[in-house]
């Protein structure tokens, strides 16, 4: 099979692309809030992804690993990776889920519910102070929400 070059796209296009790719601003969005997060919950030795990561466990008994990776938008290996800093840390525990040998069912342990306290007013003024800097909080929520449904 014969591949036949394309000319790369011309400034104009590259520039359209630069300002309206929704694709591009997420991730750039993302990014400037991973790491404005992270900075905020320094001080309750946090990163970002591991507050959302223990928030989406606390709540009472075990949670399945596939139903954290679902809400985070995560796939399972990215989940292990994550949880093995967390178990180290005793903030988790992990064991076999007796339903799906293939499973594993997490648990938020005391040291992590102490830890979210401790980040919980750290996030929650950083929170507050972002949506503050928003024209309209509420609306990037929803859009951000129909997104991922």
């Amino acid at each position: 099979m014969t591949s036949k070059k394309l000319p790369a796209p011309d400034i104009r296009t590259t520039l359209h692309v630069r300002d309206t790719c929704l694709c591009l601003h997420a991730q750039r969005a993302a990014r400037v809030l991973a790491r404005r997060f992270d900075e905020a919950l320094r001080p309750a030795g946090l990163t970002n992804g591991q507050f959302s990561m223990l928030m989406s466990m606390n709540r009472p008994g075990q949670v399945r690993m596939r139903e954290v990776a679902s809400l985070l938008g995560m796939d399972r290996t990215t989940v292990t990776a994550a949880l093995k800093t967390l178990e180290k840390r005793g903030l988790v525990t992990t064991e076999p889920d007796p339903e799906d040998r293939r499973g594993r069912l997490l648990v938020l342990t005391e040291a992590g519910r102490e830890r979210l306290a401790e980040a919980m007013p750290i996030w929650t003024a950083e929170h507050g102070a972002l949506e503050a800097d928003l024209e309209d909080a509420d609306h990037l929520r929803a859009g951000l929400i129909a997104l991922v449904k």
